[in-house]
């Protein structure tokens, strides 16, 4: 398998668009919907992935680019939250970006959290800590992403990387982070867009096979959601990486290893040998040119600063008690 992808600053706004028969995209109005997928099912289908090995190919590439991004930006925090963190797999990148800033990870499947937790618990870091009796430095909280239990105005940073498009509700997950950011903080995050997994929504359609497939939500609306919630400066840009597979088999696995299929209405139960064949000969049947199977994943990148009011509900706005008598911020945004 290999993977291509477009340059790292490629917008939305200059890449062509290939909407496919099924592409779900989904757009918020001044009442955010609540996304058709199973949070259950979401937690149950990593579960099973242990520490997300199969996945990691995409996440490293796309966590490396969220870093190379957050260079560009001046910011030295001393708490940071990993909002979708897994088996703790960021944690060594961002220690190594602020080496001084303390680490929490969160996660909303148990054994995921299991395995970070064994997996940091003897390093340098810990061992330190233990030793002077400090608070450590890194923690491991289980949870939904919008509820994460910290204290409002505890953070400096919101890492969050291929998580949020598996929340239902991520307008309620920006104003969780907004609540646990501190004025002036930062959120950044990636995410699946709506051009995600075109290739195989086509192929349904034309092996005439029925079944709900995950909606994802198109970066413009994600930066509207983040004005509406508070947020100042927000900054969204895109590009599309695009897998190619010599077999189906592999496409289905690599599709499975990234977290399957939570949406609501999909096809229950295990598919049927004649049912997984029709999909099969149908991807089998658009290869391209090269000779190989393409599977389209457009991610989408979003930073944030954290302003001073916070909006709640229409109407009610929230005021930060730090900020009252704050002196300007000397950061400068992108």
């Amino acid at each position: 398998m290999e993977y291509i992808s477009l340059p790292a600053n490629q917008s939305a706004l200059s890449v062509p668009v290939f909407p496919g028969p099924q592409a779900l995209a989904v757009s918020f109005m001044s009442t955010p919907p609540t996304l058709p997928i199973d949070s259950r099912h979401v937690a149950l289908q990593f579960a099973r992935r242990g520490d997300l090995a199969g996945a990691q190919f995409l996440h490293d590439e796309i966590a490396r680019r969220m870093a190379s991004r957050l260079k560009l930006i001046r910011l030295q925090p001393e708490l940071i939250l990993d909002a979708g963190c897994g088996a703790g797999q960021r944690l060594n990148l961002l220690n190594e970006r602020y080496p001084v800033a303390r680490y929490i990870g969160q996660d909303h499947c148990g054994p995921a959290l299991a395995l970070a937790r064994s997996r940091h618990r003897n390093t340098w870091r810990t061992l330190a800590d233990r030793l002077r009796g400090a608070a450590p430095r890194v923690q491991w909280i289980g949870g939904d992403l919008a509820t994460t239990g910290l204290p409002p105005e505890s953070v400096d940073l919101v890492w969050s990387n291929l998580a949020l498009h598996w929340h239902p509700k991520p307008h309620q997950v920006l104003q969780e982070w907004g609540r646990v950011l501190r004025v002036g903080g930062l959120v950044f995050f990636s995410c699946f867009g709506p051009n995600t997994l075109r290739e195989l929504r086509e192929a349904l359609t034309l092996a005439d096979l029925q079944t709900a497939t995950p909606a994802f939500v198109d970066m413009h609306d994600f930066g509207d959601l983040l004005v509406e919630r508070g947020f100042a400066d927000p900054v969204m840009d895109q590009e599309r990486i695009t897998l190619t597979y010599e077999s189906p088999d592999k496409l289905l696995q690599d599709v499975r290893a990234l977290g399957g299929n939570p949406a609501m209405g999909r096809r229950a139960g295990l598919a049927a040998r004649a049912w997984r064949e029709r999909l099969m000969s149908a991807l089998a049947s658009r290869r391209e040119p090269d000779g190989r199977i393409h599977l389209t994943l457009e991610v989408a990148y979003g930073h944030a600063w954290r302003s001073a009011t916070l909006r709640h509900a229409p109407g009610e706005t929230h005021v930060s008690v730090s900020a009252i008598q704050r002196k300007p911020s000397s950061r400068n945004p992108p």
